[in-house]
């Protein structure tokens, strides 16, 4: 087939023309290059490719020419393999953007509960080196203990004069749960794409871990768990998926 190659090229540009277009909610007649710059603030995917994709609004009305008086479309040029294949790629990531459940394997999740004493979270603290136990009650999340946190609860019961063995054994790890630790996680549903869980730690510099649950809700049991140490592994990931990496 002659124009093999611009076919594919106008199919996967056609799809990513309508997902900018999902993405802002443009108009029908939007200019492609403007609904790029729009969207480079909305999607993560965009922003990285934003320089292709309007090189590619350009290719796309060189292939392609409207005939005088006719709404048909014929093409005047076919593009390479290589630029089919990259703009294939890009579509891909866009419209089906890898999941963070399939980059990453569910691993085990430190935790405590909420009546238990302090002393079992600096036990759990030290037999998994993990830096955050998550806290349930009845068998719901009720909140995280972070590492520095429980040590900053033992540095000030101490300074009061307190007696920190009787501090660890007699507290309940429930009593330490603090909103202002909470706030430095984020929950997020177990469909979430890998591009979501970057973007959540380029928004919020202060952010301690991602943790994954079914609805990305509070009460839900922990289902994954990730910090930026995991950004290695995920980019391994998406290296077998034709991205660049982070």
């Amino acid at each position: 087939m002659e124009y093999e190659n611009a076919a594919k090229f106008l199919k996967s540009y056609n799809r990513i023309e309508s997902q900018l277009k999902i993405l802002y909610g443009g108009k029908a007649t939007q200019n492609f290059t403007d609904l790029v710059k729009r969207c480079t603030d909305l999607n993560m995917t965009v922003r990285r490719y934003e320089n292709e994709l309007i090189d590619y609004g350009k290719l796309r009305n060189a292939i392609v020419h409207r005939a005088t008086g006719t709404e048909e479309e014929v093409f005047i040029a076919n593009p390479c393999d290589n630029v089919v294949e990259n703009i294939a790629f890009i579509e891909k990531q866009l419209c089906h953007p890898p999941r963070l459940m399939d980059a990453i394997k569910i691993k085990k999740i430190a935790s405590v509960f909420a009546d238990k004493p302090l002393i079992t979270a600096v036990n759990a603290f030290a037999e998994t080196w993990q830096k955050s136990l998550i806290v349930y009650d009845h068998g719901k999340m009720v909140g995280i203990i972070n590492s520095y946190g429980l040590y900053a609860e033992i540095a000030a019961h101490a300074s009061d004069g307190g007696d920190v063995n009787k501090f660890l054994r007699e507290t309940p790890c429930g009593a330490i749960v603090r909103e202002e630790i909470l706030s430095r996680y984020r929950l997020v549903a177990e469909d979430t794409t890998v591009f979501d869980v970057f973007k959540a730690f380029e928004d919020q510099k202060n952010l301690l871990a991602v943790i994954v649950t079914e609805h990305g809700v509070m009460g839900e049991k922990a289902m994954n768990i990730i910090t930026p140490t995991d950004f290695p592994r995920i980019n391994r990931y998406l290296e077998t998926y034709n991205v660049k990496p982070f």
